[in-house]
């Protein structure tokens, strides 16, 4: 059952991921450029995910060090997975261009976002025992 509901929350990564892209690039981009929207909406996205991981793992109760890393990598995984079956598939995306938004020396912090994925649900349980202790 645990891992029926990472996959839901892991679509519902998604479905905010693509939600905030086009808001970036309807709404945010034409004020700031592409660059600057770039950052801030990985940014915010980030914020958001790591919100969303906080509330999966207190609701989940997992605590466990090798399910939160299992966790983490899937949710990752699966974005990656994600981005580039459906970026080169379905939208037509070069592979280059894919690879693009991996360059942090041309200014692409996508890649925050996979670290969010990976990193978080043992960030969140950290911070809880933290508070619980």
């Amino acid at each position: 059952m645990f891992w029926l509901h990472a996959t839901l929350a892991w679509l519902l990564f998604a479905t905010l991921a693509v939600g905030l892209g086009a808001l970036r690039v309807l709404y945010l981009q034409p004020l700031v450029g592409e660059g600057a929207a770039h950052v801030l909406g990985t940014l915010v996205g980030c914020a958001l995910f790591l919100a969303l991981t906080f509330r999966f793992v207190r609701w989940t109760g997992v605590r466990r060090r090798a399910r939160l890393v299992a966790l983490g990598l899937f949710w990752a995984l699966a974005t990656i997975a994600f981005e580039f079956g459906f970026g080169h598939y379905v939208m037509g995306h070069s592979w280059a261009r894919l690879l693009a938004d991996y360059n942090l020396l041309a200014g692409r912090v996508w890649v925050l976002v996979l670290l969010t994925l990976y990193a978080g649900p043992r960030f969140a349980a950290w911070v809880m025992a933290r508070r619980n202790s």
